[in-house]
Formats: C-alpha cells, sequence, structure tokens
C-alpha cells in the first residue's frame, strides 16, 4: 500500500505563488505515475497535472499550461507542484493521487489507486 501526504496549500493573492508537495511511503516502488487533481466547491473532480515517475514526462490540464510545473525528486519519493500566477478560478481543494506500475497515464480520477487527503488552496481576489 501506498500512502500520500499533501501539504503547501494556503490562503494567496491573486498572482501569488504556492508550492504543494505530496509526500509518498510505503510500497512506492509500485507506482507508475503520479498526478494532481482539484475539486472546486460545486464542481466535479478535474486533472490537473501528472508525472511518469520514471521518465518524468509530464502532462498538463490546459487551464493550468504555462502557469503551473509539476516535478518530482525520486530519492524523496515527493512530488511537488509549483503553482504561479494564481487565479481564484484555481481556488479548490488539491488532491495527490498515485496509480499503481502496471497501469499507464490517464486523467480519469477513477483510474487512481492511491489518494491523500487534500489541501486546500485559496486564492483570494
Amino acid at each position: 500500500q501506498v500512502q500520500l501526504v499533501e501539504s503547501g496549500g494556503g490562503l494567496v493573492q491573486a498572482g501569488g505563488s504556492l508550492r504543494l508537495s505530496c509526500a509518498a511511503s510505503g510500497r512506492t516502488f509500485s507506482t507508475s505515475i503520479m498526478a494532481w487533481f482539484r475539486q472546486a466547491p460545486g464542481k466535479e473532480r478535474e486533472f490537473v497535472a501528472a508525472v511518469w515517475w520514471s521518465s518524468g514526462r509530464t502532462y498538463y490540464a490546459e487551464s493550468v499550461k504555462g502557469r503551473f510545473t509539476i516535478s518530482r525528486d525520486n530519492a524523496k519519493n515527493t512530488m511537488f507542484l509549483q503553482m504561479d500566477s494564481l487565479d481564484p478560478e484555481d481556488t479548490a481543494v488539491y488532491h495527490c493521487a498515485a496509480r499503481l506500475s502496471y497501469a499507464g497515464m490517464s486523467y480519469d480520477w477513477s483510474a487512481y489507486d492511491y489518494w491523500g487527503q487534500g489541501t486546500q488552496v485559496t486564492v483570494s481576489s
């Protein structure tokens, strides 16, 4: 089993930045993809970004391209989401997720096997 713990959320002004972290523990060798999803009040959970753990290949939702950067530190089993130029529309609970090694890339939250508890990001006007 893999445990995921997010941190780094908070309240920022529009145009500001935050860096989210997701620390993985347990059987981390079994994961292939790690991703960020977010869910705003009254909205469906949506894909934000993902990284292929071994190669570092990244994927982004169109809404965050050019503003968010996903990365990972293999030695620390930690994934990051650097969020710049934040907009109030980015306000949401951000969750990290992991997909097992036998699986490929997916944009669908239901395809992911492990989830963190979520961290709140609030962007004020």
